[in-house]
């Protein structure tokens, strides 16, 4: 499904991020599509950005200890100051030769200054 781009990360939970049910905190994974959507945020703007808010999250399935997790993202919109970038959350199972979609949703980042204010979005 995703293999013809690269993810913007891939990283492995630990058994430290695990919950009572043998399943990774959906905060870690929260986590992880931050950081990826933050790195193409900020290469959208060229410089520094803020997450401002998170839509549309959807969890299809639990990411387990031994999984690998791969960040995909995409910028779907770019305003003035805000860019939305879509991330869908792949896993490499052992055992199972396809990548699985365990999560996706759409972060919204502001480019900011120096300062912490919003920018405007310096595009090519």
């Amino acid at each position: 499904m995703t293999s013809h781009r690269d993810p913007v990360i891939r990283t492995a939970p630990q058994p430290s991020d695990i919950n009572i049910k043998g399943h990774i905190f959906g905060g870690w994974v929260l986590s992880q599509m931050d950081i990826a959507g933050g790195v193409t945020a900020a290469r959208t703007a060229k410089g520094q950005v803020a997450t401002v808010a998170v839509e549309g999250m959807k969890f299809l399935t639990p990411v387990l200890v031994g999984d690998l997790i791969s960040c995909y993202t995409k910028v779907t919109k770019i305003g003035k100051t805000s860019m939305h970038i879509h991330i869908d959350v792949m896993a490499n199972r052992s055992g199972i030769e396809e990548e699985i979609k365990v999560t996706e949703g759409v972060y919204i980042f502001v480019a900011v200054d120096e300062d912490g204010r919003p920018r405007q979005v310096k595009q090519t």
